[in-house]
């Protein structure tokens, strides 16, 4: 992918100085074969993924969306913390109205926080068409980054650095031959979860593929075996869709082909990854989008985890990194291998589904090799494939630097998390969020609807600092990738068991120690809730309320998202913006139209 980098003219001459950078989106709903089976799909100026969009630290970003599609749409920049623009947040009926067919709608936000970021749909359930596309913040240069804690070499470090000004984005997503509409359509007829995927892409490419049931079988977990019993994974490699219901109703009839079982191979590009060894090291920003969570590997090659969300962390070696739904991880990987291709790995991380895609490192001077080098680290059903598989330890990924949360807490509110009559339709805090909540009528714009909807909404003040302990209750609980719009959260601990405590300070005296940590807990936007059988777990995130706007809580899987899985999140209630006219009013339903005489 290249990048799509439209600057506006430098307001000094060095790479300090502030600026506004122009981008435009132009949205199309067209026929498409990611992965080999043509179907519509969702493009961004012709292409999909989306284009990069790169810019520095600080800059003002200004993005031109142009809905050709036939349908509403709207844009979220996942992981940007919309300081003082949260009517650029994206989501529809909480911070704007959707963009109509033909309509134009601009966003503006400042890039006040450096690293790795994405922009997705946030109508509907338009991310699974392809509407994503990778962002990146670069950091001031000569800013201070933990390099130094991978190597004291003054060559490696240029490398290293060099290795970052030259970073490249790789998306893992989930894809389905059935569109978003045609799945949610299926979901509300049958009453299923329809989790699964018929392939995995790897920057939009790949191949649905038939594994034999044998190797299915071979790599199916102990714990799969026994939810399983006497069953075994289709031969999509899915959970039976009986098993998926979790004693919830359903109905199999009319169930489409290829949502549970049905496999049809179709052949589809393959993502290849041109590295020069000269360059000693390459650099990646890895993101999740998919359903699934997803492992990532490259055969023979160690990578160094130097960024999570965004944000610098203590390097922390790893031969595989498994990520959530909404997660970026930035990997620097050392290029010193004998010349020759080398399998990459994205391998489902879910017990729902056995499902991988590959593509190719491929040293410059090897391009002309026939062979491949095959020595994964990780097995198809997401186990060490070796007995010195190195998988991530986050508690070792601290943040760079270390910073601490505050110890006074203003609110501690749980969050139960629950199915709502089937097993597709979920609750948190008691309610189903609706996907088109009033989207007429957004909650920025007007708060004080939020009496009429108490349990949709968390409301705080300005300034104080929030704990939300999220609890799964459901016997057998995923981990759910929570991700908090706006600024990020810590993660102060999580464990198994009921909570019934009145506040995390009560419960840090009564659980063993480890459960929490208040030095140097990880800081994020995404996070997943603990997978549990049988005892519920908890997770507890902590966060300060600094900009005043409504913004969402939800988990990002998709499905579980449009089956009501979110809240909305009123910070700072007592300071709430005026939301500029051009916004609350616009060109009709659409809302902001461009600013004349510039160029997107």
């Amino acid at each position: 992918m290249q990048p799509l980098l439209l600057a506006a003219c430098l307001l000094a001459c060095n790479s300090y100085a502030t600026k506004t950078v122009y981008f435009s989106l132009t949205l199309t709903w067209e026929p498409a074969a990611p992965d080999g089976f043509e179907r519509n799909i969702i493009k961004m100026n012709g292409q999909f993924p989306g284009p990069e969009l790169v810019v520095d630290q600080g800059d003002d970003v200004e993005i031109l969306v142009w809905n050709n599609m036939p349908n509403q749409t709207t844009i979220h920049f996942h992981g940007i913390d919309q300081i003082g623009t949260p009517w650029s947040d994206g989501v529809p009926g909480l911070s704007q109205r959707p963009i109509p067919p033909g309509e134009t709608f601009l966003y503006r936000w400042n890039a006040n926080a450096y690293g790795s970021y994405f922009y997705h749909a946030h109508e509907q359930s338009q991310i699974v068409d392809g509407l994503f596309g990778p962002i990146y913040v670069r950091p001031p240069q000569g800013s201070e980054t933990p390099f130094s804690l991978i190597t004291s070499d003054p060559a490696e470090l240029r490398a290293i650095e060099k290795a970052e000004l030259n970073t490249r984005p790789i998306l893992f997503s989930t894809w389905n031959h059935l569109t978003s509409s045609e799945r949610i359509a299926t979901a509300m007829s049958t009453g299923l979860d329809t989790f699964c995927a018929n392939s995995l892409l790897i920057n939009g490419k790949g191949s649905s593929i038939c594994v034999p049931q044998a190797e299915i079988n071979a790599n199916t977990s102990p714990v799969a075996l026994a939810l399983l019993g006497n069953s075994t994974y289709s031969d999509i490699g899915c959970l039976p869709a009986p098993i998926a219901s979790a004693g919830f109703p359903f109905n199999l009839s009319g169930l489409p082909d290829g949502v549970f079982a049905g496999c049809h191979p179709s052949t589809g590009e393959q993502e290849i990854l041109l590295v020069d060894p000269a360059d000693k090291y390459a650099r990646f920003d890895l993101t999740g989008v998919g359903q699934l969570s997803n492992i990532f590997s490259i055969d023979e090659h160690q990578m160094t985890v130097v960024a999570i969300d965004g944000r610098w962390v203590t390097p922390t070696p790893a031969d595989a990194v498994q990520m959530s739904s909404g997660q970026r991880y930035s990997v620097v990987v050392k290029l010193d291998k004998p010349p020759a291709k080398y399998t990459i790995r994205s391998v489902s991380g879910d017990i729902a589904q056995i499902i991988q895609a590959t593509g190719l490192l491929v040293y410059t001077n090897a391009r002309n090799c026939s062979s491949t080098v095959n020595k994964p680290f990780v097995t198809l059903g997401g186990s060490n494939a070796t007995a010195n598989t190195l998988f991530l330890n986050e508690s070792k990924a601290i943040p760079f630097p270390p910073v601490a949360p505050s110890q006074d807490i203003a609110q501690t509110i749980l969050l139960h998390i629950d199915n709502a009559g089937f097993s597709w339709k979920w609750l948190l805090d008691n309610a189903s969020f609706p996907i088109d909540l009033d989207e007429s009528n957004p909650l920025l714009f007007n708060p004080s609807q939020a009496t009429t909807q108490p349990n949709l909404t968390i409301s705080n003040q300005n300034g104080t600092w929030i704990d939300l302990v999220i609890q799964p209750l459901a016997p057998i609980s995923p981990a759910h990738p929570i991700h908090k719009h706006s600024n990020k959260f810590f993660v102060v601990g999580s464990g198994l068991g009921l909570w019934n405590y009145s506040s995390v300070a009560d419960a840090a005296k009564a659980l063993p120690a480890g459960t929490f940590n208040f030095v140097d807990p990880p800081v994020r936007d995404t996070f997943p809730t603990v997978a549990s059988i049988g005892t519920p777990g908890f997770l507890v995130l902590r966060y300060q309320s600094v900009n005043p706007g409504a913004f969402l809580l939800h988990c990002h899987i998709q499905d579980h998202l449009f089956g009501g899985m979110a809240l909305a999140l009123l910070d700072g209630v007592d300071g709430f913006p005026e939301v500029p006219g051009e916004y609350r009013f616009g060109n009709g339903v659409g809302g902001c139209i461009a600013r004349p005489g510039k160029k997107y």
